[in-house]
């Protein structure tokens, strides 16, 4: 019996109109009346695997399983907010932990999570299916949550079961990103300033032709050996099940609707067709999400522009010194995942810098993609969606989320491990991630992947061990200068002027229900050399040069299948040093945590390329032979990489913390603001105190997670010291004694953002939070512009932005996110204002800022920012959006599940969180 709903009498309305906010355009126009057909329900029971966890794992992913929904669906979605069956069953246990957790006890913690056990009690079987009428493989649903549990009993089978139960659920979701992969999103959704965002972002960071994607299947398929020729064959298998589910809803027409609506399917005739998928759309797939997620690196261009502007400033030395200090490589202060004393050095700075290929002053330009704009194209919106693209694809360093927290079995109370984790990959409805248990030969799994590569889990549990992942972002990526010859788009490789290859993706889109962006087109056009494809035009030196961008896992966007085959195998990951072995073979930059019931581990993956002697892997380098990757070899990008010895790992530490921090003594991570404060120290503080105490639980653990989930990083670990200077002499200004009141009597109380009660919607310590929101930019400026001068303020703002509250729009996933306070200006701040107070400081700035570190100039500094911010009104502070009013503060905070298809979801009250979390404590092992 196919899931979906059958076809009614619904799916037969052509809807005129447009459907608001649908795919960022669509709008309602149609009444809808009737009943949608139940769901056939079964009564089998899902085999089940040996399950070592007792019935203490859970995991919860929102909003809800269901990711597909039919026309009929989203017209009473639109119209009534109706839902389809398991679309946000998961959402309203997720958002109720925020005014929850407080009175958790291990008891309770499947009120806001899901048993995460392998199998379904045979009470709990919502349906039974035989996918295709197959014999070897059963997909059941459990009641709950409908998560589809896969069981085969041959390899094909199982895998061909995971490709069906992809499709059902999210369908539509694959075949949108496969377009944003291969940079055609606009013709297959339409025009929408933000689609074409969207696509240019990701195409400009991987400009594939169909051949190269090819080759990245054929390389993983030839070079692993027996693992993989399995990869390729489930692979096939995979795609068997998407393309029978594709062919089943198209007779039985349940397919999803967002395919009528944008036209590639009519509601009266079913004329039109969905596109079987192929082997090279995984490939396009997977590199979104590596994009997205798992690619450190870049900025070395900007680099280069704010140190030349320190230089400018202050002379070559201490310019030199200003920008190093404010960099932070290595701040002895900054919070560390592995704290055990180990070094793991990686893109220190050289001691004999070679190779830099700085530009001159005012030549760096950003190589233009668009070209040839026409019709809607031309429009303000969509050259504005270009700008904010290229400035989110090339700022790749300042990319990542997830946290993990993970305690050693010596300090719980049952003497097991004990993991809360998961990855933060922002909130979409339907989500990117999926939930689904596989069992099979060889493959026992239960957990989540990105939709259209779940032929195995990525991030989940096995048999008796769970793993997880963070951004890790190391740097993978180079920046290097192609000096050019004979014209712009030839340059010097090895001694020879050569050809750039000009690759090119035409794009053209017309209005349809979903998108109403009136006719358009433009073409996409990258330039690609031996050392990666140009991103920058600039001078050195007088001698014009293309900077390109070099990432070790381009071309290789499909590696790490591999590696995750090995997670799902029971018979190869049978302790933590199976899994750091595991690990080892992902080839993008996550940190890798596991917990079975006696021990924890943890390892840091990407293919860290070997540099040249002498080169500074924060600046553009000369793209010559001397400052290549060790043993390079251009036609398949493939080098030297470190060897896992020197990537950061630990076996049982006492306890781990991840927040995308700093993983190790001396490993130098791409991104800006490893410091003295870092929300990593969120968790740090938290889970420290629990450890020294001992006797930790799931439900402490879980409550130390939820707690650094509310808690605003600026107010818990800088606001005290700039109150501390505000306060050494008496506030005799009533407007600013009373912020002061304020913001105290917050700190007091938590320094958390948090309602006055589960769904009022309005903020305990309203006030403070008002005031501090608009302080901070104000007392930053106020702070350091005077002393580094505008040009350099500017620079180093461009390099780390100043602040990252939960109203602001930021990351990769934009406003309404969650995520929050990953990048910002707080250990500056904080190590500045430690300075001016006298206090020990490690690691200091190279100069003190705050009124030239003088006392009372800084507490003049800090008074008439805080008297002005105290002044904004809620309206000013949070100026509305596409989703919220002007002046309210809550929905400006408020997390909201982006559209990427017809069904759209409340909002709920802010949390800085997983967006798929596992709650883990295994009772014995095989």
């Amino acid at each position: 019996m196919p899931r979906r709903t059958p076809r009614s009498t619904l799916d037969r309305l052509r809807t005129p109109g447009r459907f608001p906010k649908f795919l960022k355009t669509a709008a309602i126009c149609a009444l809808v009346a009737g009943l949608l057909s139940p769901t056939a329900a079964g009564t089998a029971q899902a085999a089940t695997a040996d399950d070592r966890c007792g019935g203490r794992c859970s995991d919860i992913l929102p909003p809800g399983e269901n990711g597909n929904a039919t026309l009929a669906e989203i017209l009473l979605n639109q119209l009534f907010g109706t839902q389809p069956a398991h679309a946000e069953d998961q959402l309203g246990p997720y958002a109720d932990l925020a005014g929850g957790y407080s009175a958790l006890t291990d008891a309770k913690i499947n009120n806001f999570f899901d048993d995460a056990s392998f199998g379904v009690p045979s009470g709990q079987v919502a349906s039974t299916e035989k996918p295709a009428g197959r014999g070897d493989v059963t997909i059941v649903r459990d009641k709950r949550t409908g998560v589809p549990h896969i069981t085969g009993t041959t390899r094909y089978g199982t895998e061909f079961g995971a490709g069906y139960a992809a499709a059902e659920d999210r369908l539509w979701l694959m075949d949108v990103f496969r377009h944003v992969g291969r940079g055609g999103l606009t013709p297959f959704a339409g025009g929408a300033a933000a689609n074409q965002g969207l696509e240019q972002e990701f195409w400009r960071n991987a400009p594939y032709t169909e051949a190269d994607l090819q080759a990245q299947i054929d390389h993983v398929a030839a070079g692993s050996g027996d693992r993989g020729r399995q990869a390729l064959d489930d692979v096939n298998a995979y795609l068997d099940g998407i393309n029978a589910y594709i062919d089943a809803s198209d007779r039985g027409r349940y397919f999803p609707g967002e395919y009528v609506l944008t036209g590639h399917k009519d509601s009266i005739t079913n004329a039109g067709t969905i596109d079987h998928f192929k082997v090279t759309d995984l490939v396009a797939l997977a590199s979104v999400v590596g994009s997205l997620f798992g690619s450190g690196g870049g900025g070395e261009v900007e680099n280069a522009v704010s140190l030349l502007a320190a230089q400018s400033k202050y002379g070559v030395a201490e310019g030199t010194e200003v920008w190093e200090s404010f960099r932070e490589r290595n701040d002895p202060e900054a919070v560390l995942t592995v704290h055990d004393g180990g070094s793991f050095p990686y893109a220190s700075r050289p001691d004999d810098p070679k190779g830099a290929a700085l530009p001159d002053a005012g030549s760096v330009t950003r190589e233009p993609l668009v070209y040839d704009r026409t019709g809607s194209a031309t429009a303000s919106a969509a050259t504005d969606a270009s700008t904010t693209a290229a400035r989110s694809a090339l700022g790749s360093a300042r990319r990542g989320m997830s946290n993990a927290l993970v305690v050693s079995g010596k300090h719980t109370a049952s003497g097991h491990p004990i993991a809360v984790f998961g990855p933060q990959t922002g909130y979409f409805a339907p989500q990117l991630l999926m939930l689904q248990e596989i069992q099979g030969p060889g493959i026992s799994a239960r957990g989540a992947s990105f939709a259209g590569l779940s032929m195995y889990v990525e991030l989940g549990r096995g048999q008796d061990y769970s793993w997880s992942a963070t951004t890790s972002g190391q740097d993978i990526i180079d920046t290097y200068a192609v000096e050019l010859c004979q014209d712009d788009h030839h340059y010097l490789y090895r001694g020879t002027c050569t050809a750039m290859e000009k690759v090119e993706q035409k794009n053209s889109w017309t209005p349809s229900v979903a998108d109403g962006t009136s006719a358009g087109s433009y073409t996409m056009r990258a330039w690609r050399t031996a050392y990666g494809p140009v991103e920058y035009r600039a001078t050195v030196g007088g001698i014009k040069v293309a900077y390109t961008t070099l990432r070790s896992s381009y071309l290789h966007e499909a590696d790490s299948i591999i590696g995750f085959q090995m997670l799902n195998d029971p018979d190869y990951v049978k302790g933590p040093q199976d899994f750091q072995s595991a690990a080892q073979h992902i080839n993008f930059t996550f940190n890798w945590f596991y917990a079975d019931s006696r021990h924890t581990a943890y390892y840091n993956s990407g293919d860290n390329p070997v540099r040249a002697s002498g080169v500074d892997a924060e600046f553009p380098v000369w793209a010559r032979p001397a400052y290549e990757w060790r043993s390079w070899d251009p036609a398949t990008n493939t080098a030297d990489y470190t060897p896992a010895s020197q990537h950061p790992n630990s076996l049982d530490q006492d306890y781990y913390i991840s927040w995308n921090n700093k993983q190790a003594k001396d490993y130098t991570t791409a991104s800006w603001g490893d410091g003295s404060v870092h929300r990593g120290d969120l968790l740090e503080d938290r889970v420290k105190r629990l450890v020294t105490a001992g006797g930790v639980t799931r439900s402490a653990l879980v409550k130390a997670m939820a707690d650094a989930a509310l808690a605003d990083l600026r107010a818990e670990d800088v606001l005290p010291k700039l109150l501390k200077v505000v306060t050494s002499s008496p506030v005799t200004d009533s407007t600013a004694a009373a912020a002061v009141s304020k913001l105290s009597a917050w700190v007091s109380a938590g320094a958390r953002r948090t309602e006055t009660s589960a769904g009022s919607k309005k903020y305990a310590d309203a006030d403070a939070i008002r005031i501090l929101d608009a302080w901070w930019p104000l007392l930053v400026k106020a702070e350091f512009q005077p002393g580094l001068g505008g040009d350099l303020y500017t620079a180093f703002t461009a390099n780390l932005p100043v602040d990252e509250s939960p109203s602001a729009g930021h990351g990769p996933t934009g406003s309404h996110a969650g995520s929050s306070f990953q990048y910002g200006w707080w250990s500056y701040v904080d190590k500045d204002i430690r300075a001016v107070l006298g206090e020990p400081v490690q690691g200091p700035l190279a100069r003190t800022y705050c009124g030239g570190g003088n006392l009372a100039s800084c507490r003049d500094i800090l008074i008439g920012t805080l008297k002005q911010a105290a002044g904004a009104t809620a309206s000013q502070v949070y100026p509305g959006d596409d989703q919220c009013s002007a002046g309210d503060q809550w929905c400006a905070d408020s997390i909201v599940q982006r559209t990427l298809g017809g069904i759209k979801h409340g909002k709920i009250s802010w949390q800085n969180r997983p967006t798929y979390q596992q709650v883990v404590e295994y009772t014995s092992h095989r």
